[in-house]
């Protein structure tokens, strides 16, 4: 059984993340939607959770271990939940209350600290709030949170069970 083996669950769990990042790779370069900042911080979150768990499945840690891996994955899921939970959120307010849109990252490197690059990145902008692609009715942030969602349980169940 899948959840029985810590090893493939963690390895499913990081082909879930390559594949999402896939994805928005193809929304991008082949779709020509260009990610708003807080895509950007949620890709970022993926590839954290992804690489946790991969190490954790190339590694196969015991008990201690894999609560380790689970709540570092548990941290990263979080924070990605927080991050498509404030899109959604930048979605839903109306356009005159939406923050300014921001300069182009180039010129954020060149021109300001690192600190408030990200602190505006995980702000949000305009931008963020533009539903430019949809399935089934739902956003990609809204997918987002539900695959944030499913990582942070699974860790849970990794970082809980008794074997």
């Amino acid at each position: 059984m899948l959840l029985a083996n810590p090893r493939l669950l963690n390895l499913l769990v990081f082909l879930g993340c390559a594949a999402l990042l896939a994805f928005g790779l193809y929304l991008e370069h082949v779709e020509g939607l260009a990610p708003c900042p807080l895509c950007v911080v949620q890709r970022i979150e993926f590839v954290a959770v992804g690489l946790t768990c991969l190490a954790a499945a190339l590694h196969g840690p015991q008990r201690r271990g894999r609560r380790v891996y689970a709540v570092l994955t548990l941290l990263f899921a979080g924070a990605g939940m927080a991050s498509a939970g404030r899109q959604i959120w930048l979605q839903t307010l109306p356009p005159d209350q939406l923050p300014a849109c921001l300069p182009s990252l180039d010129y954020m490197l060149e021109a300001l600290p690192f600190q408030d690059i990200v602190r505006m990145m995980l702000h949000g902008t305009a931008d963020c709030a533009e539903v430019t692609w949809s399935l089934l009715g739902l956003s990609i942030p809204e997918w987002s949170l539900l695959a944030f969602t499913a990582c942070a349980a699974l860790a849970l169940f990794q970082g809980l069970r008794r074997d």
